[in-house]
């Protein structure tokens, strides 16, 4: 276990003023509390709190944010409250302390929407205390190193969490290093099989990698010598693990075909001339490759990662990265904000230098306007991902977009009213559709008209979370305005046949109509008139309540009225026996599968009230819920009612395989093998020289699917295995 004094060392280095007399109290105030408790590992507890102090005087942080990591779980495990933090430590502490506790368990929250909140609750007090974000990384890195102790539901939920936020958040940070470890280790456990194969196929090339690099930099090194161009060091390293992966994955390559597994890195004193008389010397060896040098120093990422980066054809004609930096620039690659976190003299807190939190930021602008935990966290997600495409306005400003972004993220980019009016676009100075992808160097003009609105078209190519939670508050806004009046006029309708004065009922604000909208848990008489108008209430239920029990049966003619018997009728056709799909706490809505994703028994879904279809509902991983899901009003709980009734559902898959003969029969008889019938099966051959095999498969569920899968996975040749949306 890392012993106190080591970390109050590393602190007392980094900075000669700090209290190191507070690190001790929270070191004492920690072992406290902590006293008796253990981790899944059988440790004592406050190994954790420890290790990740000790991560934070290695990023070398004040003794503020190291004193916080020693007491980061103590309100939040303990009987401690955050006064006693206050009093014993200081408003500072408290704070961070504060921003890095979950919010307490509330018994009605999904398990996603208490996470959504904690994450939107740190992002918030990052607002004001970058630090926050910088504790929880090293909590998070710590969590991560000590996985395996937990149940593997448990490891994988963590895992895909760090992948899907915290890596990012340590992307955006320019955290290179720790952002690489997160990754490494999330991989390790959300693709275990992969990990090990691939882990195994580096061990084997180890020796002939390490041969390679010792030849290059020691290459590099002799020729800058020769130039006289002065380097503080120069360094080889192979791809990480991850990055691999995901390579193979999206090319659909073998590893024999990655070609900068390895590269080198010159480190440069001080001076940004010396990285570019580097990259001559390094042009001067080997023939560079056209089209892969990328200048980070002249326009450096939004994150501040300055480097230049050239890929070079060695003499055995096997092709390396080299990638040139000064020494400050390869310090902020690695450690990002926590390069540059100081202090000055007498004051607390960051000062002018922190203007690469700006991007970070920019994020929290947007999480008090999403309500929704579900969508706050996929946009949270999507906003997360690098942004490396810079085009510019008409006027030279320059606008940073991620990579696939069209002019419609450009126009929301400079300002809501300009996306919100926006008509058409002009790149380098010809007209061009709204979905075109802007390239990095375009000039972009955006054409407007006051007339002009967004359309929930855009929702298919946009890829902002700006733009696209622009356009869905648009139209959000514009569908809740149709539902209101639909509503009221379904109302009117049924009050008509009980002698009831709408006009009356509804122009009281104050009145009946008011209490019977708190009832259903809406504080206005328009949400209620919108809940009625999408679908969600009858307005049948709604006399009835006004009326009360005894005069609406005796007003009532007992017939039902055509639409329901109707309802009803089509639900008696359609229902597939005891395998149908109900809506949660509503009887006799039409419910139909989405024929874009054909959902199956076992797999998560949500429902979507339609326009005069009822309820159509969605596999959770389709590709246009979200697209569908602009107003979260129209959105529905629905499950899967009864027991199986071994229905089948035509199911098309997709193999990519290496191109060579008896792939089809392999792939046929692999499914034939687990007693699964096959509708239809056809290859070919795409331009890649990779066979495309499509299989259309009966199946019962979504378990029996997987089982597919892995079968045709484990035929040789097979490179992957994907599920066709839509209706086989």
């Amino acid at each position: 276990m890392i012993r106190i004094e080591d970390i109050i060392e590393k602190v007392g280095r980094n900075h000669q003023q700090a209290d190191l007399d507070l690190l001790r109290r929270a070191y004492f105030f920690s072992a406290r509390e902590h006293k008796g408790q253990t981790r899944a590992s059988g440790e004592p507890y406050l190994v954790h709190p420890l290790e990740v102090a000790n991560i934070l005087a290695d990023m070398r942080l004040d003794e503020v944010s190291v004193s916080t990591g020693l007491l980061h779980d103590v309100v939040e495990d303990t009987l401690v409250d955050l006064d006693t933090i206050r009093k014993y430590f200081g408003d500072e502490v408290a704070h961070l302390v504060d921003g890095l506790t979950k919010i307490a368990q509330i018994s009605n929250v999904s398990k996603e929407e208490q996470e959504a909140e904690n994450v939107r609750k740190m992002l918030l007090a990052m607002v004001n205390d970058v630090r926050v974000v910088l504790v929880k990384l090293a909590d998070r890195l710590h969590n991560m190193r000590t996985l395996q102790f937990l149940k593997p539901e448990k490891r994988k939920r963590i895992a895909q969490e760090t992948m899907d936020i915290y890596a990012p958040i340590a992307h955006r940070l320019g955290m290179g290093k720790l952002r690489g470890e997160l990754e490494d280790l999330a991989f390790q456990h959300l693709h275990p099989e992969d990990y090990r194969t691939l882990t195994a196929q580096l061990e084997k090339r180890r020796p002939e990698n390490e041969a390679f690099l010792k030849d290059i930099t020691g290459r590099i090194e002799e020729k800058m010598h020769e130039a006289e161009v002065p380097f503080v060091r120069i360094e080889g390293r192979v791809k990480r693990l991850y990055s691999i992966w995901k390579k193979l994955r999206r090319q659909r390559i073998d590893l024999d075909q990655v070609y900068d597994l390895v590269a080198a890195r010159v480190i440069t004193p001080n001076e940004i001339r010396h990285c570019y008389a580097a990259l001559g010397v390094i042009h001067n060896t080997w023939k560079p490759v056209p089209g892969r040098i990328k200048d980070w120093i002249a326009t450096p990422r939004d994150n501040l990662y300055q480097s230049l980066h050239t890929s070079v054809i060695g003499s055995k004609g096997q092709s390396f990265e080299v990638q040139i930096r000064t020494l400050e620039m390869h310090h902020i690659a690695e450690e990002g904000v926590a390069a540059h976190w100081k202090y000055k003299e007498g004051r607390r807190g960051a000062h002018d230098e922190d203007e690469a939190l700006k991007a970070l930021r920019s994020l929290v602008e947007w999480t008090q306007e999403v309500k929704d935990s579900k969508d706050f966290l996929d946009t949270l997600k999507l906003d997360l991902y690098p942004k490396d495409v810079y085009a510019f306005t008409p006027m030279g400003k320059v606008i940073q977009l991620p990579r696939g972004a069209t002019p419609i993220d450009f126009a929301y980019m400079i300002h809501s009213e300009v996306g919100n009016t926006c008509t058409g676009a002009r790149i380098n100075g010809r007209m061009v559709p709204l979905r075109t992808q802007i390239q990095n160097g375009d000039v972009v003009e955006i054409l407007t008209s006051p007339n002009s609105h967004p359309s929930r078209d855009w929702l298919n190519f946009i890829k902002t979370s700006r733009a696209r939670n622009r356009v869905r508050h648009f139209i959000a806004e514009q569908q809740r305005a149709e539902s209101i009046e639909i509503g009221r006029k379904l109302f009117e309708k049924e009050a008509a046949r009980f002698q009831l004065s709408a006009k009356k009922l509804l122009g009281d604000t104050d009145g009946e109509f008011k209490r019977i909208a708190n009832e259903y848990g809406y504080g206005r008489v328009e949400d209620l008139l919108a809940a009625i108008g999408y679908g969600k209430i009858i307005p049948r239920n709604i006399i009835a309540k006004l009326l009360g029990p005894e005069k609406f049966e005796e007003l009532d003619t007992q017939k039902e009225s055509r639409l329901r018997s109707g309802m009803r009728a089509v639900r008696r056709l359609i229902r597939l026996g005891d395998d149908a799909i109900v809506v949660r706490g509503v009887d006799d809505l039409l419910v139909t599968r989405a024929r874009c994703c054909n959902p199956l028994r076992g797999e998560e879904i949500i429902g979507y009230i339609t326009r005069g279809k009822g309820v159509a509902v969605h596999a959770r991983t389709c590709k246009n819920v979200q697209s569908l899901m602009v107003n979260p009003e129209r959105i529905v709980e629905v499950e899967w009612a009864g027991k199986s009734d071994n229905a089948s559902y035509a199911v098309k898959l997709l193999a990519i395989t290496e191109n060579r003969t008896g792939m089809i029969a392999g792939i046929t008889g692999a499914i034939a093998d687990i007693k699964t019938g096959i509708r239809d099966a056809r290859a070919s051959v795409a331009e890649d020289d990779r066979g495309r095999i499509e299989v259309t498969v009966e199946v019962f569920d979504v378990k029996h699917l997987d089982k597919v899968i892995n079968s045709i996975k484990s035929v040789p040749g097979v490179l992957d295995v994907e599920r066709l949306q839509g209706i086989a």
